[in-house]
């Protein structure tokens, strides 16, 4: 049978990820150091695993509200007005959905007619263009630079706006890069969005995880942009609970209504073990948080010095727990050094141009791994370096 003609067009359009592409090749190898998967190395703390353990044994096993615990959202508002300083009314403002994944596909979903563009900013996520494409929409990624710290300008943003654009994507910090976006930065993003009538999706899963003295500030707190944000958090990254798999939106009534249209028909609701946890993490972790960001600035610290030392020139991110240094020049493309590092030394990193054709040149190293790896991934690197340049 030939398959190819019972694939939708839609979906045969999407490229696999380069991220995964990559990882398949590291399988199999021993003794590799992986600098790779953006995944806290942290377990996730005791006390938010021993609420899961606890909701088990209580039986807490069945379904919850499509929207998820009321104790939870409830929650999550508290956490999102002290945090974010905006407030949501839990009842009908928050979404929990399974993953921040899941709440971008159903943000995308519930906004897009077919042909809607959407602006998002490159270097970014492997999934926002393709989310963006499987919703029928139109992908416009507009580069940013190593100069501006891989921040997006608003004078950027203006030359990419047209007629047709009905959502701007943000992730700040950013993956892969660990930018940052300044007050000034937003507020002039936030003018452009206004004056255009666009909806903003802005994804803040790293927002907990900043090293600059400014503080994390959320588009969505800034005025006018309540109304026309869609901001979207969850526990993966700042509390090491990827495996939970738990995010949530949080948006004005009309807009979580339609997202949950969707949820209900799909997911239903987000595992209630995984909810039950979550309180415990937002009532209980801030001091587990801290600590996990506090040796996550010691890692980049050290490795943006080192990566610099050895002629990767790389700026230093303000968040996340990514660096994007520049690859030396050796004539290879990011690919082709990634692959050569990983032959050479059993160092993964993955290729800039995996996160967008902007990407191509650099190299995302992460972090979130022991610093006793990172220094051997060091030392691997710049020999490597010196045997190629």
């Amino acid at each position: 049978m030939d398959y190819s003609s019972k694939i939708s067009r839609q979906v045969a359009a999407v490229p696999r990820s380069g991220i995964r592409d990559f990882f398949e090749l590291v399988q199999g190898k021993d003794d590799v150091i992986s600098l790779g998967v953006g995944e806290p190395d942290f377990d996730t703390p005791w006390h938010i695993r021993e609420a899961a353990i606890y909701s088990l044994e209580k039986g807490q096993t069945s379904y919850t509200s499509n929207l998820g615990l009321v104790q939870l959202r409830r929650e999550i508002a508290s956490y999102v007005e002290d945090f974010f300083h905006v407030s949501y009314a839990a009842e009908s403002e928050v979404l929990v959905t399974v993953g921040v994944s899941e709440a971008i596909d159903l943000a995308l979903r519930a906004l897009l007619n077919p042909g809607d563009e959407v602006i998002y900013h490159e270097p970014c996520y492997v999934s926002y263009s393709p989310s963006i494409v499987m919703a029928h929409g139109v992908a416009r990624g507009v580069a940013t630079r190593k100069e501006d710290g891989f921040s997006l300008k608003a004078s950027e943003l203006a030359k990419a706006i047209t007629p047709r654009s009905r959502v701007l994507m943000l992730n700040f910090p950013t993956n892969p890069t660990g930018a940052t976006a300044s007050r000034e930065d937003l507020e002039e993003i936030a003018t452009l969005c206004i004056q255009h009538d666009l909806i903003v999706l802005s994804d803040e899963i790293y927002s907990e995880l900043r090293y600059e003295e400014e503080a994390h500030v959320s588009i969505a707190s800034l005025p006018g942009m309540r109304e026309r944000t869609i901001l979207l958090h969850g526990f993966s990254k700042a509390f090491a609970m990827t495996g939970f798999r738990l995010g949530y939106a949080c948006a004005p009534e009309p807009i979580i209504e339609a997202m949950m249209k969707i949820h209900q028909y799909s997911m239903l609701c987000a595992p209630i073990t995984s909810q039950v946890a979550a309180i415990e993490a937002l009532q209980n972790g801030a001091a587990a948080v801290e600590h996990m960001r506090q040796d996550y600035q010691r890692r980049r610290d050290y490795m943006v010095a080192r990566l610099n030392a050895m002629g990767m020139e790389c700026h230093s991110p303000g968040g996340a727990f990514y660096v994007f240094p520049e690859i030396p020049d050796c004539g290879m493309t990011s690919k082709e050094f990634a692959l050569n590092l990983l032959d050479s030394t059993n160092v993964a990193a993955v290729p800039g141009d995996a996160f967008g054709e902007s990407g191509e040149g650099y190299l995302r190293c992460c972090y979130a791994t022991s610093l006793d790896d990172i220094k051997v991934a060091m030392d691997k690197m710049e020999a490597f370096i010196e045997s190629v340049t």
